[in-house]
């Protein structure tokens, strides 16, 4: 697995992961769960991971819907 995307926003997160569905593309969200130790304000990033063999393809298609993956 391969980082994709990591951010704070809680809008992209799922956004970029319906996208990725919907090209046959999985996905697997890390730090889900990290906003209790934050006190649920949003300081510490979530993190988007694709495959491998994935990686160039989910970034191409991000791009393509201008969703920034800060690579």
């Amino acid at each position: 697995m391969k980082e994709l995307l990591r951010t704070t926003d809680p809008t992209i997160i799922p956004w970029a992961t319906a996208i990725l569905q919907g090209e046959g593309i999985e996905t697997f969200e890390l730090d889900v769960h990290m906003s209790v130790l934050d006190g649920s304000i949003g300081i510490l990033p979530r993190r988007l991971m694709v495959s491998d063999k994935d990686l160039f393809v989910a970034r191409a298609v991000l791009a393509d819907n201008n969703i920034p993956t800060g690579q």
